[in-house]
Parts: C-alpha cells; sequence; structure tokens
C-alpha cells in the first residue's frame, strides 16, 4: 500500500482527502505540525506528497525546494493559487504536477497513480498498519497482537483505523462522528460509545491494554 502524506492546513480538505486517498486503497497521513514538516516527512517516509502552497511559516515553494534537498519524492502541489506564474513557480523548484482547487477526485486520482507508476513508486498493497505491535488490517478487518488476533464490525475498523493514522494526535468524539458519517456509517454519540467499549473489549482480548487513552472533555488518542 502505497503511502501518501498530506501538507495541508485547512482541517476540512486535509480529512476529506484522507478520507479519499483511504477509500482508493492508500495509505495516507498528514503534517500536522507545520513548524517541523521537513522531520514530520523524514519521519514519514511517504511515496508521494500532497502539497499546499498556503501553509503557516515556511510556504509550500519554499518546502518543495528543501524536500529536493535530500529527496527525490514525488511532490504534486494541490493549491488554490491558479496562475501561470505560481504553477511555473511551483514546477522549476521540483514539484511534479500541480492541480488547482476545486479539485475533480478521478483527474487527481489518476494523476497520483499515473505519477507512482513513472516515477516507480507503486508497490504491492500493505496488508496491516502497525502501531506499537499492534497490527490492524483493513482488508480482512481484523486487529493482531503477536499470535492472538480479533475481528471488526465495520464501525469497529473505521474507528480504529482513523485513530492509527491520526497517531499521537487526540481526536474528538465528534471529529470521529463525522468521519464515520463522510463514510456512511450514520452513529451518535451513545453509538460511539457502545462501539469504542467493544473495541477495547477486543483489545483486552487480545492482550492489548491502554492502547487507547481517553482524554476527558477532549477525545480519543492511541
Amino acid at each position: 500500500m502505497n503511502k501518501i502524506l498530506i501538507i495541508e492546513d485547512e482541517v476540512v480538505i486535509r480529512e476529506e482527502l484522507t478520507i479519499l486517498l483511504y477509500n482508493a486503497g492508500y495509505l495516507a497521513e498528514a503534517v500536522l505540525d507545520f513548524q517541523d514538516c521537513i522531520n514530520e516527512i523524514e519521519k514519514h517516509s511517504p511515496d508521494l506528497i500532497l502539497l499546499d502552497i498556503n501553509l503557516p511559516g515556511q510556504d509550500g515553494f519554499r518546502l518543495c525546494s528543501s524536500i529536493r534537498s535530500f529527496s527525490s519524492v514525488p511532490i504534486i502541489f494541490i493549491t488554490g493559487r491558479d496562475t501561470p506564474f505560481d504553477e511555473l513557480q511551483a514546477l522549476t523548484l521540483g514539484g511534479d504536477d500541480y492541480i488547482t482547487k476545486p479539485y475533480n477526485i478521478p483527474i487527481l486520482l489518476a494523476r497520483i497513480q499515473l505519477l507512482l507508476r513513472r516515477t516507480g513508486s507503486t508497490s504491492a498493497p500493505m496488508d496491516f498498519i502497525e502501531y506499537k505491535a499492534v497490527k490492524l488490517y483493513p482488508v480482512s478487518a481484523v486487529i493482531q497482537h503477536k499470535e492472538q488476533k480479533a475481528e471488526l464490525s465495520k464501525t469497529e475498523l473505521k474507528i480504529l483505523y482513523y485513530l492509527f493514522t491520526n497517531s499521537q494526535k487526540v481526536v474528538s468524539r465528534m471529529e470521529l462522528i463525522e468521519y464515520l458519517w463522510d463514510n456512511e456509517i450514520h452513529i451518535d454519540d451513545n453509538t460511539l460509545s457502545v462501539n469504542m467499549t467493544r473495541i477495547r473489549d477486543k483489545l483486552t482480548q487480545i492482550n492489548v491494554r491502554d492502547l487507547i487513552q481517553t482524554k476527558r472533555g477532549m477525545g480519543y488518542k492511541i
């Protein structure tokens, strides 16, 4: 599974891209600390980067130039700036493609696929996402620790996938509910609580405790 890193400060667009890429079969991760983008990029080791221009602190142009000093990872600019000068500058500084917002989803996915194929970055799908020795298998809907496994419902899988792909970040209950609704899983606050209890029970079954932390008044974090 190819890993795509999203560098976008608009929360709605960032979450939309994360869901879009996940549904298209990619592992999507996002930079949240825009003051330390380079370290975030090195930490994630992505196969492709989606990069906005207007970012807090260092803009996308300068960031692209910095990335090119140590990496040839494919970079697609996704931005609301649609002048020929902006596009020329992006490509001159090392960008591989330039797409303006609002983007056409099929075209965006086609360009991502084409660029990954062209640069030889395509890979066989990765079976699992791993965090602290706990493996989540999105295709088979299984959570595993060492040799022990537990099957997940569709809702449980989506919740865990979102938490795994947002590790080290506190995810609010409302954020989780909105993500599930975007994926056509219509739940309310009480149903979310029920599912979180079931997830914790299944983690306990495979001898995993305290993976999901509850931050009172804030949400969840792994």
